[in-house]
């Protein structure tokens, strides 16, 4: 390399570690869970770290960890909401609510697919749900939801009764038939069968039916946050320009689409009244359809 040129190229690496030692460090603190443990968001977590590295070049260091105790939903919303950045993101199904309360990005972070449920039931149960084929015939049955999920309105808007309560008691409640069935997201059902299977051996996967409702999941800030709201933005939009968006996504669900026999099933569709008007329904590549050819 000629003098000239390793002067140019020392000048401009000196030029940009100048720039990066002069950005605050971004400081990102979201929820432990509600659980001990908790592995159900692994692949929210993922993809957010990977939109603060993907910025990192423009915005700087960041930390990125979660809350130092465990945070029922509820009062992560709750945290949100106050100034102590105790917690500074969310993810969440959104609402009309949400999206006035708080700063959204509008991208689904499971791409829709958190909207299709399979069911954990009692294995002597089965023969029972082999006769379910519409809405009308779902509601003989009583649901088990935790306190508060956001579906629970969806459920009561079609007359079909919920019982709710800790998510840690849901699986010990099913198996001692304080209700009939315990719908799960296709990315969540089947770690949760291996880790409840040895406890409550009685409890399997439901064999026929696919629950299917409207439920975008989104990133939320603090209103006063927009920096932050901004940075995860464009770390959002470069991973789906550049194909980690649906890496991550396939990473976490592809087994478990495939292994769920997704469209052998029978699917009842709920509509979901709570969507709020909003939401990017007409963007077909913010969206996975498992049941297409």
């Amino acid at each position: 390399m000629r003098y000239g040129a390793l002067i140019k190229l020392t000048i401009t690496i000196t030029i940009l570690t100048a720039s990066l030692q002069g950005k605050a460090t971004t400081t990102v603190i979201y929820s432990a869970g509600d659980i001990e443990n908790d592995t159900r968001f692994n692949d929210v977590i993922e993809i957010l770290r990977t939109a603060l590295e993907k910025t990192r070049s423009k915005y700087g260091d960041f930390e990125c960890r979660p809350s130092e105790s465990i945070v029922p939903k509820k009062r992560t919303i709750e945290e949100l909401s106050r100034d102590t950045h105790s917690i500074n993101i969310i993810w969440n199904p959104t609402s009309e609510e949400l999206e006035r309360k708080f700063a959204v990005i509008r991208i689904p972070l499971r791409k829709g697919l958190l909207g299709y449920r399979v069911a954990l039931i009692r294995k002597e149960d089965q023969s029972k749900f082999d006769q379910v084929k519409s809405e009308a015939d779902l509601r003989q049955f009583i649901i088990g939801q935790g306190i508060d999920w956001f579906d629970n309105s969806i459920y009561n808007a079609h007359k079909i009764n919920v019982i709710q309560a800790p998510y840690a008691q849901l699986s010990k409640m099913l198996a001692g038939q304080r209700f009939d069935l315990f719908p799960r997201g296709i990315g969540e059902i089947l770690g949760e069968y291996e880790r409840f299977h040895a406890t409550y051996p009685n409890l399997v996967i439901e064999k026929n039916l696919l629950l299917y409702y409207q439920f975008p999941y989104y990133f939320f800030f603090n209103q006063k946050d927009q920096q932050l709201k901004e940075r995860i933005e464009t770390g959002l939009q470069i991973m789906r320009k550049d194909g980690s968006f649906d890496g991550i996504f396939y990473k976490y669900n592809l087994a478990a689409i495939e292994k769920l026999n997704l469209k052998g099933r029978r699917l009842i569709k709920l509509s979901n009244p709570f969507v709020p008007k909003d939401t990017p329904t007409t963007d077909q590549s913010l969206w996975y359809t498992p049941l297409k050819p």
